[in-house]
């Protein structure tokens, strides 16, 4: 499982780690009793089904059933490969691995097409990255952006690089490398005419290198130098490169946003690049696209606040009025930028400097509402009566959406003061508004825990006797080896649920191994997803902390008692079977309904 990396350094990062800090850094965690709970990062939920447990260093969702320990909480929500887990955990500890291991382990999940696409990126990008530097037709190219304002760190940082106007450069160069020219044009790194030749697609163009969460190159975006057509030219959708699933510079950015818990968002990379250079370390930027629920929900994961900062003519604040929205819609506290004179932020900082963007831009940002109140203005004169009225009512479908009262209360006197309306009439509107639309009340979540927990004793009291026996015998096992050997004794793996077989199977072989209890360290040993979030929700059920041995048998008996009433049903129907052989239909209905009553018997118990 631990692949290159000994397993008694994977088990001393593990150890070293405490997964509460861990997935607190994406998660809002808030301690219930001996665990913590919040909202499932994996899929979308208004109630919190996610626990974490530091006693057991686990995760367990109630509701989508992923479970594991931190190596798998970070595979599951950054993608990673178990290699690259292990490596952001020992950066994060301080613990040193063996030199020989790298960061370019190739995920399960993609296919060996796209890995050789992957790997043309990375050797390209660091292609074009020298070409820039180093090539007659790169040093104008370099000029270009230094007149820009790109500083050389910036160039350097964001590997911008440079793609010769020639047809068959890159061409070459791939080739040699051993990739295929139809591969490569799938990838949209070539192009080919109906004569079968082939071109880099990027020619003569500045090089923008597309990266995604892990900091590997996947896409590139080329900028014309002369009259090229068109001027922006990026890499078409591929397995590796979804535009709505990535935001650029992401990669760069974590730290940042992480740390200030407040990410801003552009539409372009050159934004992005030009804020970076101003100070501004915690920016991101979607791909010519609009921003999507799969990019918001990133964003909410890794902070608490998102400002919006898209140029500032027209198209530039419709664009953030959508953002807002969206944003807003899956629980991010929204602020929204303005860029005056309709300049966009990258010719405002060429224009004014960083400092002045940081100071009358970014940090004098809108609230969401400020921001809506001063936008839906626009599309009404207020002189007359009818639009005010309409202006109003849009309004209060807004503020009708806060979930906090005292931020319903602040905008409502507010309206109720510029218009000079009572506070009264308002609020009854806002009673109105959210009772057609029912939304989460200020003091929602009193009961989500019990709710929880009561969904998960339904769901044990549906099961047959013998299935929950199974469950609350290996949850024992799990906690205690001395009751694991106790039940190989008695019963082995002849467990009657298959995946209780091969979980006992592999506790047995974890117990013999010399190891103590430990779920965290025991999932390691179980290669099926499935699998581990079984074992991990086996581990997490609310067992007491004594059990006596005339408990342990007893659920003992319930399995071997099932296992006896399955013998004895498997017997009858091989009687059946003959009977049915030997043309005797009586005594063959006789038995089958002697089926039918013991499948009765059983369904009942």
């Amino acid at each position: 499982m631990a692949g290159h990396i000994p397993e008694e350094k994977v088990d001393e990062i593990r150890q070293s780690t405490d997964i509460v800090d861990v997935i607190g850094g994406y998660v809002d965690l808030k301690k219930q009793g001996r665990n913590y709970f919040g909202l499932c990062p994996f899929h979308g939920e208004n109630t919190p089904s996610f626990s974490v447990s530091a006693d057991k260093q686990i995760f367990h969702c109630f509701g989508c059933g992923k479970g594991g320990n931190v190596y798998t909480f970070l595979m599951e929500l950054e993608g990673y490969t178990f290699i690259q887990a292990v490596k952001q955990l020992a950066e994060q500890s301080d613990i040193d691995l063996p030199d020989q291991i790298t960061d370019d382990e190739p995920s399960s999940k993609q296919s060996p097409e796209s890995q050789s696409i992957l790997e043309a990126h990375q050797w390209l990008a660091k292609l074009y990255h020298h070409l820039l530097r180093n090539s007659k037709e790169g040093k104008a190219a370099y000029q270009y952006l230094i007149d820009r304002g790109f500083t050389e760190e910036t160039i350097k940082k964001y590997q911008i690089g440079f793609s010769p106007n020639s047809k068959d450069f890159v061409v070459t160069f791939l080739e040699k490398k051993g990739f295929h020219p139809q591969t490569m044009v799938k990838a949209g790194l070539l192009s080919a005419n109906d004569h079968g030749e082939y071109t880099d697609r990027f020619r003569g163009r500045v090089i923008f290198p597309l990266r995604n969460h892990l900091g590997k190159t996947v896409a590139f975006a080329g900028r014309a130098m002369g009259e090229q057509e068109p001027k922006y030219l990026n890499s078409p959708e591929t397995e590796l490169f979804h535009k709505n699933r990535i935001l650029y510079n992401f990669d760069l950015a974590r730290a940042s946003i992480r740390k200030q818990k407040t990410v801003v968002l552009f539409e372009g990379y050159v934004d992005v690049i030009s804020a970076d250079q101003a100070g501004v370390h915690n920016g991101v930027g979607t791909m010519g696209t609009s921003i999507s629920t799969n990019q918001a929900n990133l964003l909410k994961r890794y902070a608490d606040k998102v400002i919006v900062c898209y140029d500032g003519d027209r198209p530039g604040v419709e664009a953030a009025s959508k953002a807002a929205k969206l944003l807003k819609s899956v629980g991010c506290e929204t602020f929204i930028a303005r860029v005056p004179d309709g300049l966009d932020p990258d010719d405002f900082i060429q224009k004014h400097g960083g400092d002045r963007f940081q100071r009358e831009v970014i940090e004098t940002s809108d609230t969401y509402m400020s921001f809506m109140m001063s936008y839906l203005k626009r599309d009404y004169n207020l002189q007359i009566e009818g639009d005010r009225i309409t202006y109003i009512e849009k309004i209060l479908q807004e503020v009708a959406m806060l979930d906090r009262a005292v931020e319903r209360e602040h905008y409502l006197n507010e309206i109720a003061s510029e218009f000079e309306m009572s506070i009264d009439t308002l609020k009854e509107d806002i009673q109105r508004i959210r009772g057609q639309k029912p939304l989460p009340k200020d003091n929602e979540g009193q009961n989500r825990y019990t709710n929880r927990t009561s969904r998960l004793s339904i769901q044990n009291k549906l099961l047959p006797a013998f299935h929950n026996a199974e469950r609350k015998l290996i949850a024992y096992m799990l906690k205690d080896p001395l009751i694991a050997d106790k039940v190989q004794e008695e019963i082995g793996g002849a467990f009657n649920i298959s995946d209780h077989q091969v979980i006992v199977t592999h506790l047995y072989a974890y117990y013999e191994d010399g190891n103590e209890s430990d779920i965290s360290q025991f999932v390691e040993r179980l290669d099926d997803a499935s699998l581990k979030n079984l074992a991990v929700e086996l581990a997490m059920a609310p067992v007491g902390d004594e059990v006596s041995d005339q408990e342990i048998q007893d659920y003992i008996s319930h399995i071997r008692a099932e296992q006896s009433d399955r013998t004895d049903i498997k017997s009858l129907e091989a009687e059946l079977k003959r009977a049915e052989q030997q043309n005797e239909p009586i005594k063959a209905a006789e038995i089958a309904m002697k089926i039918i009553q013991r499948k009765k018997e059983l369904k009942n118990t």
